[in-house]
């Protein structure tokens, strides 16, 4: 199991990222090891059974262990290294795609409520989680944020291009703006023209009785496409975490998946 949910060469990168642990001077129950830990983790995140149910036959110890596994390397960082070490593996064969950018959003239903949930307009006012999220040409996740359901997708075109890593790997400085960025109409607005042009990012943002779907949607499904295989991942698809950070560990934990599968097919 431990095998199947996570390889050898990816469990190689996560380790190196992983923080040193420090015995207690006063002793207690073995640690359980931190790969057994992530396995369970990883098992949580794909089949999206709770905390408490995760079997024990796994030998990934209690949900709870995970749960705190989780949390400290959250508040450590290692999710965002993990994701930022994945991306320079393919920039180091040069498989980022950075002459056009995609972003959209997607909202999941949250029924516990909790951090950065709201009340979905879209789903007759039911609490709900949104996930923004920016992929390059391709579709690689490059980055993905959450927030209220009843936050306008607009607003986080500006956070989502400044969040943008800067991703080393080969020869000159580190690339972390697009040429392009596609957007569809819920992004359209002078001023986010402005601040993308000021960057040297063309906007290609759909304008109402301007722009056709046809013509530009040719190049978003692809973040739309990433949306869906995000959700594949159960733990995302009905936010069950109220801690906001948590549920962000998770989505940036499955970003580095999504993109770890782009490793093992082109590099």
């Amino acid at each position: 199991m431990a095998q199947a949910l996570l390889p050898e060469d990816l469990w190689s990168l996560v380790a190196a990222h992983l923080p040193p642990h420090r015995r207690s001077p006063k002793g207690g129950r073995p640690r359980i090891n931190d790969r057994a830990t992530l396995t369970g983790i990883l098992f949580v995140l794909k089949t999206g059974i709770p905390w408490e149910y995760l079997p024990r036959e796994l030998g990934c110890g209690s949900g709870m262990t995970c749960w705190r596994r989780l949390h400290e390397w959250m508040k450590a960082g290692v999710w965002q290294r993990i994701h930022e070490a994945v991306l320079r593996r393919l920039r180091e064969h040069d498989q980022i795609m950075w002459d056009r950018a995609c972003v959209d959003a997607a909202s999941v239903p949250a029924p516990a409520g909790g951090e950065h949930t709201g009340r979905n307009p879209t789903d007759r006012g039911k609490l709900g989680c949104k996930h923004h999220l920016l992929v390059d040409q391709r579709g690689l996740p490059l980055v993905a944020k959450i927030s209220g359901a009843q936050v306008h997708d607009s607003r986080f075109l500006i956070p989502l291009v400044e969040a943008v890593p800067a991703v080393k790997g080969l020869s000159g400085r580190a690339r972390k703006r697009p040429g392009k960025l596609h957007a569809d109409r819920a992004y359209a607005s002078r001023a986010h023209r402005a601040w993308l042009r000021r960057r040297g990012i063309a906007a290609r943002i759909a304008r109402y009785g301007i722009e056709s779907r046809e013509r530009l949607g040719r190049w978003r499904w692809v973040v739309e496409r990433t949306l869906g295989w995000l959700h594949r991942f159960r733990r995302l698809r009905i936010r069950h975490e109220r801690r906001a950070d948590i549920h962000q560990a998770f989505l940036s934990l499955a970003c580095s998946i999504i993109c770890w599968r782009y490793v093992e097919r082109f590099c």
